[in-house]
């Protein structure tokens, strides 16, 4: 039931390309069981073992990144998605000239998984190891507590270049999220990594910030990463989220805290889903730092919601160089 995609996409009606979309992805889902005309789709039951391969890769223009396929690495890395209960076995190759990892945060994995120097659970240059992830739901204690499931947004980074902590790996781009869903949780048309890494987004400067396209109605989620020295606050535009595990209530008497800006350290993760243009309509909508100083030195860009005719309102691309930041498409 599984699919890896490497779609490349156009999104926003042309306003946006996709740069590579890369993901170990998800398909099957039940439907839900409510008489609604368009339900939509459920991430399926977990248990599955995954295998995948991936690569660690110096870019041309100095950077590094991760791929799943050689020589299409990109910044961020490709999406995991896994369901709590599946366990995935990584076969991690390292094609640059210096020692490199693969950490990973809100996932189980022995310390042979651990991706540090100072266990040796590194790679040599042209080396590989496979790394093995565990995910699991919530359970019951012998002691009668809950211990909490493997559920959430979280992220993969190297650990070792530059310094026995990776800084140097982050800073290069090595990075990339990682997606555990619930069985039942509800799946996105269209997937998004937010990397705010110092005072560069997806470790892109200011004036090449990454825009992100879909068209009113698209269910559209996003994963927000903080790596670096600082603390920042992310906020978008004309859309607002629940700020919980999932970004969505359950139902009218939810009692989840509405947001739509969440302030956000280094290694912090988080995400959420809002459906495009909802009671706002189609727009250039910003999305940005809010930490004044930051969001002027740059730390902004566009979510570009199309109108089904793929038209912005009032939309004129002040880089029309500039490409979109890559998207995982769940259809």
């Amino acid at each position: 039931m599984d699919r890896r995609s490497f779609n490349r996409r156009l999104l926003a009606g042309g306003a946006v390309a996709a740069t590579g979309v890369t993901s170990l992805s998800l398909v099957g889902s039940a439907s839900s069981a409510a008489p609604l005309e368009n339900p939509p789709k459920t991430a399926p039951a977990g248990g599955q073992v995954r295998h995948l391969k991936m690569y660690a890769e110096k870019l041309a223009d100095g950077s590094m990144g991760y791929g799943f396929e050689k020589g299409k690495a990109s910044t961020p890395g490709p999406l995991i998605e896994l369901v709590e209960g599946d366990t995935v076995h990584i076969e991690f190759e390292n094609t640059t000239d210096v020692p490199v990892s693969l950490h990973a945060h809100g996932v189980d994995y022995d310390v042979a998984s651990d991706g540090t120097k100072l266990n040796k659970s590194h790679v040599e240059p042209g080396g590989t190891r496979t790394y093995t992830w565990r995910t699991h739901t919530p359970g019951k204690r012998k002691d009668g507590t809950w211990r909490a499931g493997s559920a959430g947004y979280w992220h993969y980074h190297d650990h070792v270049v530059g310094t026995d902590h990776g800084t140097g790996g982050i800073r290069k781009g090595l990075y990339g999220p990682v997606i555990v869903r619930r069985k039942g949780d509800i799946l996105p048309d269209k997937t998004f990594a937010i990397v705010f890494n110092d005072m560069t987004i997806n470790n892109k400067p200011g004036h090449q910030s990454p825009n992100f396209g879909a068209t009113v109605g698209d269910r559209v989620e996003i994963v927000m990463i903080t790596h670096g020295e600082y603390y920042h606050t992310f906020h978008i535009h004309g859309h607002r989220w629940a700020d919980n595990r999932t970004g969505l209530l359950e139902g009218p008497d939810d009692p989840s805290r509405i947001v739509d800006t969440k302030i956000t350290g280094p290694a912090d993760s988080f995400g959420f889903q809002i459906i495009a243009g909802e009671h706002v309509g189609a727009g250039a909508w910003m999305y940005h730092c809010h930490v004044q100083s930051h969001s002027d030195m740059g730390m902004a860009g566009l979510f570009l919601v199309a109108k089904p005719d793929g038209t912005i309102p009032g939309y004129e691309p002040h880089h029309p160089q500039q490409q979109g930041a890559a998207a995982h498409d769940h259809h």
